[in-house]
């Protein structure tokens, strides 16, 4: 596949707003990223369903450099929550190996897509709305830590996410405040990458018709020109998190979750 100027621009564009995204939401810019891709590769000549697992695959490796990136600039404010990193980080390996090295290469998802976008919505309404937890409600013990991580490692394996989709409703969900919950997701997004990469490589070997310049399901130009835009400004991104007021902050969260759940909606029922 040829790299043209144009796809160099298009990709460093890409990589400039979704590395901003990432350092301020903690989401790691995978829902902007995956139809960017998938469009890119459809008009290389990928076939479409190829096309939207590259997407996922290379969205998810770009996190990698972005989550490291981003979460740099959340510890020197000491806002990262490292035990809940430590907590979830085992449930996540295990949930992204599940769903990159199996449930990846056999499901089409569309009805798992329309649950996703009901939850996703019903997460940002509850944001947007600024609803309080429960004053009795704490961050739950080891194992409520490893399901909670192996959900989230699981879920964003299938759509090429960061998972603070759904990190960030989990954490709030606990009394976390709003500011550690995006990044200590920031942190997550490392573990998160790895082990869906790692999956995404092993799974993809074997298949036929992948383009020359493809690592398993990852795309490779695209990963080396949207990661090297992406970690410049992932600090900008987390730098204007601490700076906003913490309900704007939600509402602007809760928007990101609203475009997520009407793609993952469209997705499932037009499928």
């Amino acid at each position: 596949m040829d790299i043209q100027p144009q796809l160099i621009i298009e990709l460093a564009c890409l990589g400039i707003c979704t590395g901003f995204l990432a350092g301020l939401l903690g989401i790691g810019g995978g829902m902007i990223m995956v139809p960017f891709l998938t469009i890119l590769l459809s008009d290389r000549g990928v076939s479409p369903d190829l096309s939207v697992k590259m997407a996922i695959a290379t969205s998810m490796a770009t996190i990698i450099f972005t989550s490291i990136s981003s979460v740099r600039a959340h510890h020197k404010r000491g806002a990262v929550r490292w035990d809940l990193v430590k907590g979830l980080a085992p449930g996540i390996i295990l949930g992204g190996a599940i769903a990159s090295m199996g449930v990846f290469a056999l499901l089409k998802g569309s009805y798992l897509a329309v649950f996703f976008g009901l939850f996703v919505g019903f997460s940002a309404t509850q944001m947007f709305l600024d609803k309080k937890p429960a004053p009795t409600r704490q961050v739950p013990g080891v194992g409520g830590l490893v399901g909670a991580g192996g959900v989230i490692g699981f879920f964003s394996g299938l759509v090429g996410a960061g998972g603070g989709f759904i990190s960030v409703p989990f954490m709030t969900w606990c009394n976390v405040a709003i500011h550690n919950a995006v990044a200590t997701s920031a942190a997550l997004g490392f573990p998160i990458a790895v082990a869906n990469v790692a999956g995404y490589i092993v799974s993809g070997m074997s298949v036929q018709g992948l383009p020359d310049d493809a690592f398993g399901y990852i795309w490779i130009p695209a990963l080396v020109i949207i990661a090297a835009c992406s970690v410049m400004t992932a600090p900008l991104g987390a730098k204007a998190a601490h700076n906003l007021p913490v309900k704007k902050l939600k509402r602007i969260f809760a928007s990101i979750l609203y475009l997520l759940a009407a793609y993952m909606l469209f997705k499932g029922l037009s499928a």
